[in-house]
Parts: C-alpha cells; sequence; structure tokens
C-alpha cells in the first residue's frame, strides 16, 4: 500500500468532537479531519468532497448518500485540520437533508447540502451511451494525486488540440464499502479542468498558476446505484463551455460492465490573463 494511499485513508478518518460544553445546537455534529501530506500549501478540493461524505455518513449512518452540492468559497490551508459542522436540516423513514460546513478558523472553506437515502427496491433501467473500450485497452497513466491504477487512450498532459472530452479507467486497492463514495468523489475532481481546455492548443491542465488561473468553485455529485471503487471505474468526462472566466464540465461513473453507478457535474474559475 502506497504511502499516499495510507494518507488519503488516514484523511478519512474523521473525529468526532464532543468535548465543547452546551453551547452547540442540539441537531449539530462536529468533526475533524487531517490534511493530506501534499507539495502545495493549499488543500486538495477531492479531499474535502471525500470528508464531506465521511461527515454525512457518519452523522445519518442508516441511508446512503444520494447526491451532493458543493460550494468552495475560499480555499483551504493544508497546515490546519478541517472542522465539520454537520447540521440535520430534515430526517424521515427514506430521506435526510444535512447542511455541512467546513472550516478552518474564522473561514469557511466549503458549504454543502448532503441527500441520503434509505435503500429500497423499484424499477432499474438506464439510458447512457455503451463503454467502446476496456481497461485492457488503455494505456497505464500517472495521475499524481491519485495513488491508485489509471489507464487511458488520450494523455491529458498533451498540448495538441482535441475535443472537450476525457475518460479515464481507475481501480483503487481494497477499500472498505462505506468509504467508497468518498473514494470516488475524491477521483471526480481533478480532471474536468483539464477536458475544458483539451480544444485549447498549447494549453494544457499543468499550466494553472503560469499560462491560466483556475480553482473550483463549486462540485455537485449523485450517486444512483451501490459503488466499488477496488474494481474498474470509466471516469466519462465531457465540458460543453467555457466562457466568461468559467469552466463547466460533467461526467458519469460506469462499471466495466457498463452500469452507471454515479454522476458529477464542475463549475471552475478559469482566468487567462486579458
Amino acid at each position: 500500500m502506497s504511502d499516499m494511499w495510507s494518507d488519503l485513508l488516514a484523511c478519512l478518518d474523521l473525529r468526532e468532537i464532543t468535548d465543547e460544553g452546551d453551547n452547540r445546537p442540539e441537531d449539530t455534529l462536529v468533526y475533524e479531519g487531517l490534511n493530506q501530506k501534499l507539495e502545495y500549501h493549499r488543500i486538495f478540493g477531492g479531499q474535502i468532497l471525500g470528508q464531506l461524505l465521511v461527515a454525512a455518513r457518519l452523522a445519518c449512518p442508516d441511508k446512503a448518500i444520494k447526491s451532493l452540492h458543493t460550494v468552495f468559497p475560499k480555499e483551504g490551508r493544508s497546515d490546519q485540520p478541517v472542522r465539520y459542522e454537520v447540521v440535520r436540516r430534515h430526517e424521515g423513514r427514506s430521506f435526510a437533508t444535512l447542511a455541512i460546513t467546513a472550516t478552518q478558523g474564522a473561514n469557511t472553506v466549503a458549504a454543502a447540502v448532503a441527500s441520503t437515502h434509505a435503500p429500497e427496491a423499484g424499477e432499474d433501467r438506464q439510458s447512457v451511451e455503451k463503454i467502446a473500450d476496456s481497461p485492457a485497452q488503455a494505456t497505464a497513466r500517472e495521475f499524481g494525486l491519485l495513488p491508485w491504477e489509471v489507464r487511458a487512450e488520450a494523455d491529458l498532459d498533451s498540448y495538441d488540440a482535441g475535443p472537450p472530452e476525457y475518460s479515464f479507467w481507475m481501480r483503487t486497492p481494497e477499500v472498505a464499502e462505506n468509504l467508497a463514495p468518498s473514494v470516488a468523489a475524491y477521483a471526480t475532481d481533478l480532471t474536468l479542468i483539464g477536458t475544458a481546455l483539451r480544444p485549447l492548443a498549447g494549453v494544457s491542465h499543468v499550466d494553472n498558476g503560469k499560462a491560466f488561473l483556475s480553482a473550483v468553485t463549486s462540485h455537485t455529485l449523485w450517486f444512483h446505484r451501490p459503488i466499488r471503487t477496488d474494481h474498474w471505474l470509466l471516469m466519462r468526462q465531457h465540458s460543453p463551455i467555457l466562457a466568461h472566466g468559467r469552466a463547466f464540465g460533467r461526467g458519469d461513473m460506469l462499471t466495466e460492465e457498463g452500469e452507471l453507478v454515479a454522476s458529477f457535474a464542475q463549475e471552475a474559475l478559469v482566468r487567462f490573463p486579458s
């Protein structure tokens, strides 16, 4: 098991804070999470997404995560733990709604609404484009922030122009089922900006801070079916628009058999020098 993978799992092991006296509202739970040991001072947004989902699961353990809608008003610093305050806005037999605020001191680094759903049976159908290839047909790639197997036909670091689409296969080491949504969420935050930039010849997502500035401003995930990240998953992405200093992208997460298990969408600041 790689050090980075162990580090990520440690970050997803949130600690409940229970020693704050009687000033906390009755319906509020508080957790704290460590940060990844990365080479830059900012917290990777995928870490925060993963921790938000852990906080939601701990606050509502009898239901599965249905969706997570997150805005990132301010970047987080890696030298301070992140505090997650969870407020139960509604909880019924089938659904629950949680408001989660991630803070570092006086700064709010993320604000989210999580929706959960008690498992139930029902009709099951989907309408998505069929998978055209397999992991065995793709080339092994290195994505610096993903400490697991990644395979893709196209090179996202390339400076050649291409369509605003990108797909890659991923498979993690074995992981507990209740952590799989958090690990999957972590992966969805990495490549949508690069997907939006693909039509621009001579520019790649690795040029952030040089040719352009980028920062994720909002991110949403929907979980449709139970998910396993230690089996191959296809992350199939598309960016329909880059305009007015903002990029928008969306993606689907599918099993090797073609089952749609999750979807995601993201808006990000992408600012080029005028």
